[in-house]
């Protein structure tokens, strides 16, 4: 089956301030839904569109391929009957709260539900977040079990030592004028430097201003939960979170360069006890890798910091990488709290993070917090021990205070626009 291109219905976009006659309307705080509207991101029908560029993320250009090859038809529309999220989330506050989520949409799960009335229009909507249950087994939480460290109870844990967990995969949905103000800089400072750091990818950016939705081509996050998902929102509940930063090479095949999967599995082992104990606990996996540098970046330090004269050190931990990079750390956590307010969190009792950069994006967006947890020392390969100096004397961790912007940017090794 030969490509059919889209060309009939290509609108040029070449100058600025030209709209499409029949853009669907977004109001992004609405109080409700049906206010609010939903985001249009599909292409069967570009005159429904009310975003720049598309749903599936850093899979799109699969979608491509299929479609250049023949096997995914141009028109296709999902079939989502029995999609529907298994455990409802929501609705929260903070879900039309101004400023409190710019980067997803928290109507995202339930688009078959909350805008049924486009659908009746032949509108082509897709959800960007889907939510499951399942059941998780690792061999470090049967080790926790034998070692008495964890118990099997029946309902979070099995006999079986099956682990129960309610879990949802969350697309980004940037509301930009939102992400603009989070990172303090201009809606056209931000819509330029991001037309010319994707190399022209998605021109809209700068010549459909009215646009204000954004699908970025970048990477999902996977959301854990342990316990009774109904008692999400609920001030009176315990709650326990592990926000992590994805690291592939720890956390799937366990290098022990890093302390990325230890401390992931002891995030996950408290959230279990939590649960257990009647509370909620939770794990907020993002996909940053290599601190939002990528892999191929963060192999290349590894083989600068081992051939360097004297051996790898904490000293030049960090300045390798800025050599490579240019900085030392681009996860820029301001957007990470956004996941937290969709699932309804005002509190989190235990943070399992000794993250100073994670901590303070999370208390800023309005979540408070009532203790940090540490890793325990038993759990730090000897290979890490330098990434765990380093990150002490770069001011990585500290306890005893949120820290100043001007702070926050000399660890993260960049300047933000004022």
């Amino acid at each position: 089956m030969p490509y059919i291109g889209r060309s009939s219905h290509v609108v040029l976009t070449s100058h600025p301030g030209q709209k499409r006659k029949k853009v669907t309307p977004l109001d992004w705080y609405a109080k409700t839904p049906e206010l609010r509207g939903p985001v249009v991101a599909t292409l069967t029908n570009l005159e429904q569109r009310n975003a720049i560029g598309t749903h599936s993320g850093s899979y799109t250009v699969y979608r491509a391929l299929a479609t250049a090859a023949g096997y995914l038809p141009v028109d296709h529309k999902a079939d989502l009957t029995n999609t529907s999220p298994v455990e409802k989330i929501g609705p929260f506050p903070s879900w039309t709260e101004k400023s409190k989520i710019v980067s997803i949409d928290p109507w995202g799960a339930e688009v078959g539900d909350v805008f049924k009335s486009y659908f009746d229009k032949g509108f082509d909507i897709r959800p960007s977040i889907a939510v499951t249950k399942a059941h998780i087994q690792m061999v470090e939480l049967r080790d926790a079990v034998n070692e008495g460290r964890l118990k099997i109870d029946g309902q979070i844990i099995a006999p079986s030592l099956d682990v129960a967990v309610t879990k949802a995969a969350v697309d980004p949905v940037w509301y930009l004028p939102g992400i603009a103000e989070r990172f303090k800089c201009s809606e056209g400072e931000m819509r330029k430097a991001l037309f010319l750091e994707t190399g022209g990818m998605f021109p809209e950016l700068i010549t459909r201003p009215d646009l204000k939705a954004f699908l970025p081509p970048i990477g999902s996050t996977s959301v854990y939960l342990f316990g009774d998902v109904s008692k999400l929102g609920n001030p009176n509940v315990e709650v326990t979170v592990r926000v992590h930063d994805e690291c592939n090479g720890s956390d799937v095949f366990g290098s022990d360069i890093c302390t990325c999967r230890p401390y992931l599995i002891h995030g996950i082992e408290e959230a279990i006890k939590m649960a257990q104990k009647g509370g909620l606990g939770a794990i907020v996996y993002y996909r940053k890798e290599g601190r939002a540098l990528g892999e191929v970046t963060k192999f290349l330090v590894y083989n600068a910091r081992k051939r360097q004269e004297g051996g790898d050190s904490a000293a030049t931990y960090f300045k390798r990488t800025e050599c490579v990079a240019g900085v030392q750390d681009m996860r820029f956590q301001e957007l990470m709290p956004d996941v937290l307010h969709w699932l309804g969190f005002t509190k989190i009792d235990h943070l399992i993070s000794m993250s100073d950069m994670k901590y303070n994006a999370i208390v800023k967006s309005g979540i408070s917090v009532g203790e940090r947890v540490s890793i325990p020392e038993g759990r730090v390969p000897k290979d890490a021990q330098v990434e765990m100096e380093a990150k002490k004397a770069a001011g990585y961790f500290t306890h005893d205070k949120v820290k100043s912007e001007d702070e926050l940017k000399k660890v993260q090794g960049r300047k933000l626009t004022e």
